[in-house]
């Protein structure tokens, strides 16, 4: 496909989250999926291979989060498990004056996003290699992560990253009663946000927990 192709999908998909950015941000969007589709043939840095596929699984549901962020006025926030940068590199790169931070203990794929930081010239983007609970770098208003497939696991190696009064947000396609009920002493869900997908089937959601 072409690069007029990945353009008018990301400017269609972009237009149905509601939000509208400018000619350079949709540049380094672009570049962000040039750089993915290459590296991820040596590297495989995601199982997803079709690019437009790409787009709409990772960039576009990275993004789905953005209006929740711009609503709390985050300055800072870290991305645990980042992965190929998701949804991390996505938010430096269309919010500049957020200071965003990337961990992931696989150093493919932080070489991956350090790449991407140079050649974006993302001077908002920290990537550090090294697993979740080992750092003690800064305090967080927010950690937010795609990786984890139980929030209890994400609570227990990711507090010493959240600021007082800061907020977790895991993004899942849902939550159960169980998990819940399962969420270590001294923290509440408050809220499951439900994320506006384009053209997704499955549900997903934010959802945000603090300390109690």
């Amino acid at each position: 496909m072409s690069d007029q192709q990945f353009l008018h999908r990301l400017e269609k998909q972009l237009a149905k989250l509601g939000h509208s950015f400018t000619p350079q941000i949709i540049q380094q969007l672009l570049d962000y999926h040039a750089l993915l589709i290459k590296w991820n043939k040596a590297y495989n840095l995601t199982s997803v291979r079709d690019p437009i596929a790409m787009i709409d699984r990772h960039i576009i549901d990275s993004l789905s989060v953005l209006s929740f962020i711009d609503d709390s006025g985050f300055k800072n926030l870290v991305d645990v498990g980042s992965g190929a940068g998701l949804p991390g590199v996505l938010l430096a790169i269309c919010r500049p004056e957020l200071a965003v931070t990337s961990i992931d203990s696989n150093g493919k794929k932080t070489r991956f996003q350090n790449q991407v930081k140079i050649e974006l010239a993302l001077s908002n983007l920290t990537v550090i290699k090294g697993r979740a609970e080992d750092c003690n770098t800064e305090l967080f208003e927010a950690v937010i992560s795609r990786a984890f497939a139980s929030i209890a696991d994400m609570l227990k190696l990711t507090d010493q990253l959240c600021a007082n009064g800061g907020v977790f947000l895991a993004m899942k396609a849902t939550i159960s009663k169980q998990e819940i009920s399962q969420l270590p002493q001294g923290y509440a869900l408050i809220a499951s946000h439900a994320l506006k997908v384009p053209d997704e089937d499955g549900a997903r959601h934010l959802m945000e927990i603090r300390r109690v």
